[in-house]
C-alpha cells in the first residue's frame, strides 16, 4: 500500500463541493494539499473549513480557462511543498438548457471550463507528473458516458473529459504517471444552484468521493482503475 504522507496534491475546484470533499480527504491522509477557486471569496471559504490543517493546506484564484493563471498556480505549488504528486482536475459547472434555448456564452463556458479548463492544466502539470512519477484523476461524471434531455453542453463537455482522460492515461502510463477518471452520479453539492438538505442524504456524499480518491493514491503501484463510475446505492 502507498504511503500519502508527505506527497502534494493540487485540486482545482476545491474550495467547495466534490474538490473540497476531495481535499480534507488527502489533507487527512498525509498529504500537503492546494486548492484553488474562481474568486478569493471562495477560497477564503474554502481554507476556514480546512484551516484545522493548518500549513498543510493552502488555497490559490485560479481560472482553469486562463493558461497563465494555471501556470502560475503549478509554480506556486511547487515553491509551496517542492514538488506535485497528485493533480485532480475536478473544477466545473453545469448548465442545462435545450439545444433551441442554449447560448452560444452559455456552449463557450461550459466547454471551456470542464474540458479545455482540464487540458490546459494537466498540460501544464506533465512534468512535475513526470519528476513525481505522479497521478493525474479527473472529475467527469456519468453525463459523460448518459445523455439527457437539456444536456447538449454538460453531456458534450463530459463524454469529450471522458474521452481525454482515457487518451492522456495511454499517453502518460509509460512515464509512471497513473490517470484515472471517476464518474460520479447524483452527488449532494451546491452543484448548479442547488441547495442541499436532509433529502440528498441518498445521494453520493463529498466525502465518498474523497475516500474513492485516497483509496487510488493508496493502491499498488502495479494496478491501474482507469475510469471509476459512482452510482447512489439506491434510487432517489
Amino acid at each position: 500500500m502507498e504511503s500519502l504522507n508527505g506527497k502534494t496534491a493540487l485540486v482545482t475546484g476545491g474550495s467547495r463541493g466534490i474538490g473540497l470533499g476531495i481535499a480534507k480527504s488527502m489533507v487527512e491522509s498525509g498529504l500537503n494539499v492546494m486548492i484553488t477557486g474562481t474568486s478569493e471569496t471562495s477560497i477564503s471559504n474554502g481554507l476556514k473549513l480546512l484551516e484545522a490543517y493548518g500549513d498543510r493546506i493552502s488555497a490559490t484564484k485560479c481560472d482553469v480557462r486562463n493558461v497563465a493563471e494555471v501556470e502560475i498556480t503549478i509554480e506556486k505549488t511547487i515553491a509551496k511543498y517542492g514538488k506535485i504528486d497528485v493533480l485532480v482536475a475536478n473544477a466545473g459547472v453545469g448548465i442545462f438548457a435545450s439545444i433551441e434555448d442554449l447560448t452560444h456564452e452559455q456552449w463557450n463556458e461550459t466547454i471551456d471550463i470542464n474540458l479545455t479548463g482540464v487540458f490546459n492544466t494537466v498540460k501544464a502539470c506533465v512534468e512535475a507528473l513526470k519528476t513525481s512519477k505522479g497521478y493525474f484523476i479527473s472529475i467527469s461524471s456519468l453525463a459523460g458516458t448518459n445523455f439527457f434531455a437539456n444536456g447538449s453542453a454538460y453531456n458534450a463537455s463530459k463524454f469529450g473529459l471522458t474521452g481525454f482522460t482515457q487518451a492522456v492515461m495511454l499517453d502518460l502510463r509509460k512515464y509512471g504517471i497513473k490517470t484515472t477518471t471517476i464518474m460520479p452520479g447524483s452527488v449532494a453539492t451546491e452543484f448548479n444552484n442547488h441547495v442541499p438538505s436532509d433529502k440528498d442524504n441518498w445521494k453520493i456524499q463529498i466525502e465518498d468521493l474523497g475516500q474513492i480518491v485516497v483509496d487510488l493514491l493508496k493502491m499498488n503501484p502495479r494496478t491501474l482503475p482507469s475510469k471509476v463510475e459512482v452510482r447512489p446505492t439506491t434510487p432517489g
